[in-house]
């Protein structure tokens, strides 16, 4: 019963220390738990939290045996057996149930020593409910019980208070870095080429510019990152310039935002690509192909293809970019996934023309299509462009801390 009564102490009254995401005068006031369920690998584990509105919550690191808790402000709980883990790694198992009026507690059991990556909630938005999301990494057996004794500590010192859980900010969960990281965000099309066009007249150039704007905003906020645009108005480049001015700068990863259409209305949902000549698909190749083809519409032709024998370095250059692009492309969709609507196997290739530097990680993020209502609306309102903005930031920010960790462990 020991480690019982050292969960009620650190984590119980938590929430009058974290900043109020929503403001309740009774227990009445708190939203229900709608569902929850919880997904692991052996490197991470994701558990979302979906509610009836948005709350309050606070986590505490615990031993004996290793585990996690999370408790939110909740009214009830309206799921009574949840899924088990989907897939197998970090959480071997969760629990969720009311541990006392107006609280929810879910404990996850742990494979292994864990940490909290990041912790958010997402208000509601169309058909999908507010939601808690967490993300757990592994940690070291000193990191973790350093965790466990900062959170007793902690709850001690305040007199049963620990310090507060707040939402995590876009990017700020990356690594600082003496050098910071060159992104360049290459908003789609502009100028004389609009790209593809909504039927109420909305063009994917515009979309794709207050997109780029945004998160050029948020991330540069974040003090992470140094972030560049290849065009900050209704300016017109080609494929080519695109690619070289983010070769020229040496960017560390290009991101190019697009929003197409096509010619079946019921296909929706964001993806992101990374380059191959061997598309995923017959739609990612007509895609890709219709891309491409803007040059030449525009009276510029794409220049030749690098020759067939190329230097073996390059090669190798060309392999190892590729790679981080795809790891880039997953980091986003992981960060996505949570708030946004998302195609089937969203991690998609396609052969891209503004994809093709081979020292530059460059990843395409299709943000939805405008030849679905649906997506056409969420396209154009601020608060969806504010959750795909904070998802992005965050896949950035967890794709480089990605990076850093590998390097550090090469070294």
């Amino acid at each position: 019963m020991r480690f019982a009564k050292v969960l009620l102490i650190i984590v119980a009254s938590l929430f009058a220390a974290v900043p109020a995401h929503a403001q309740f005068e009774s227990v009445e006031d708190y939203p229900d738990v709608i569902d929850a369920r919880v997904s692991a690998t052996p490197e991470r584990a994701r558990l979302i939290i979906d509610l009836s509105g948005p709350t309050e919550f606070a986590i505490a690191t615990l031993d004996k045996p290793d585990r996690i808790a999370i408790d939110v402000k909740a009214f009830d709980l309206k799921i009574l057996a949840p899924a088990d883990v989907a897939g197998k790694g970090i959480v071997s198992s969760y629990t969720v149930e009311m541990a006392e009026k107006g609280r929810a507690r879910t404990t996850l059991t742990l494979d292994k020593p864990a940490q909290v990556q990041q912790a958010y909630i997402l208000d509601a938005v169309a058909d999908q409910p507010a939601r808690l999301v967490v993300d757990i990494i592994p940690a070291t057996a000193e990191e973790f019980s350093r965790k466990v004794a900062a959170d007793l500590a902690a709850s001690i010192a305040n007199q049963g208070s620990a310090p507060a859980t707040p939402s995590t900010d876009p990017g700020t969960h990356a690594p600082a870095a003496e050098t910071r990281p060159l992104v360049v965000i290459d908003p789609g099309h502009g100028g004389i080429d609009n790209g593809a066009s909504a039927p109420n007249g909305v063009h994917e150039k515009d979309i794709t510019l207050a997109f780029a704007l945004q998160l050029q905003k948020v991330l540069i906020d974040s003090g992470r990152f140094d972030v560049a645009l290849t065009r900050e108005d209704d300016t017109y480049l080609t494929l080519n310039e695109r690619v070289d001015l983010a070769r020229q700068n040496k960017a560390d990863l290009f991101i190019s935002l697009h929003a197409d259409s096509f010619q079946q209305a019921d296909i929706r949902g964001a993806s992101v690509y990374t380059r191959d000549e061997n598309a995923t698909d017959v739609l990612d190749k007509v895609l890709a192909d219709g891309e491409n083809r803007y040059d030449i519409v525009a009276g510029f032709a794409v220049p030749q293809a690098t020759p067939a024998v190329m230097d073996i370095l390059v090669d190798l250059m060309r392999r190892e970019t590729r790679k981080s692009s795809y790891l880039a492309a997953e980091a986003l969709i992981h960060q996505l996934e949570p708030s946004v609507t998302l195609r089937r196997f969203p991690v998609r290739q396609a052969d891209f023309f503004v994809l093709q530097a081979p020292d530059v990680p460059s990843i395409l993020v299709e943000l939805g299509f405008l030849s679905n209502a649906a997506d056409i609306a969420n396209l154009q309102k601020s608060d969806w462009r504010d959750r795909v903005v904070d998802g992005l930031a965050r896949g950035i920010a967890d794709y480089f801390e990605q990076t850093q960790k590998t390097l550090a462990a090469t070294q």
